[in-house]
């Protein structure tokens, strides 16, 4: 009858140290920070593998043509455009250049977009285009969301602008079983840095990567329950036979 005894608290013990426990899950509960030191600011920097969309507008629309022109492909039997042209898009190269109509090569990666435009207006005006209105966008921002969310995947970010609290709602919330204490992997340089952040705790709001960049990596890692489970999911079989050979010695001791 004892040995039944242990058998059953071994079970019991099981059971509650895969429990979560509420503080554990509950965002925002620790570590209270000054207002003033939470930034709602955020300027993009460009980085190589960067795909730009720049358009120019002026006064003078002839004058901008060169700058705005088409993506298109041609048919090689008629040589006429097939499908819908759009707007021209330009790579930052690994050295951190694009080359831009008639100026040629200009290295913007490292730069914000506030210096790019003012680059592009110190190159264009007046020799090209006076006056010129430059408006920029990334078309291929993205970041990505892996481990235990509901939804991990890579997202697309038309606005350029998105905070890792909205990136776990991208994902679909962490699952229960998510530990809190993320990670956010980033290219700086030529090295991936890799962030901590504990979405319990209110500093989140003050960290680097609260904003993320294009190209971060989000990795919700599984608590040490739910790693568990995963080990004996794929161990079912085993555990069964296991158990019916424990229920089979139960049955004689308790004779």
């Amino acid at each position: 009858m004892q040995k039944v005894k242990k058998i059953v608290l071994i079970l019991f013990v099981t059971i509650l140290s895969s429990c979560v426990s509420k503080k554990d899950i509950v965002y925002f509960q620790n570590d209270q920070v000054e207002q003033a030191k939470v930034s709602n600011s955020y300027k993009t920097v460009f980085k190589p593998d960067d795909l730009l969309q720049i358009t120019i507008s002026a006064l003078d629309i002839e004058a901008v043509k060169p700058f705005n022109l088409p993506a298109v492909t041609y048919a090689t039997t008629t040589n006429s455009i097939m499908g819908t042209p759009k707007q021209q898009e330009y790579l930052i190269d690994n050295q951190g250049y694009i080359s831009f109509p008639l100026i040629g090569k200009l290295k913007i990666a490292g730069l914000k977009r506030s210096e790019v435009i003012t680059l592009l207006k110190e190159k264009l005006d007046p020799d090209y285009v006076k006056n010129p209105t430059i408006n920029i966008r990334i078309s291929n921002f993205k970041i990505t969301i892996l481990g235990d969310v509901n939804n991990p995947g890579k997202y697309n970010i038309p606005n350029e602008r998105i905070t890792i609290l909205e990136a776990v709602g991208l994902g679909g919330d962490l699952s229960i079983s998510g530990i809190r204490n993320i990670q956010v992997k980033r290219e700086e340089g030529n090295k991936i840095n890799t962030y901590q952040v504990d979405l319990r705790s209110n500093k989140l709001f003050t960290s680097p990567v609260y904003y993320l960049q294009q190209n971060d990596v989000v990795y919700v890692q599984p608590n040490k329950a739910r790693s568990q489970s995963a080990s004996y999911n794929q161990n079912t079989g085993l555990f069964i036979s296991i158990g019916s050979v424990l229920i089979s010695l139960i049955s004689i001791l308790t004779r």
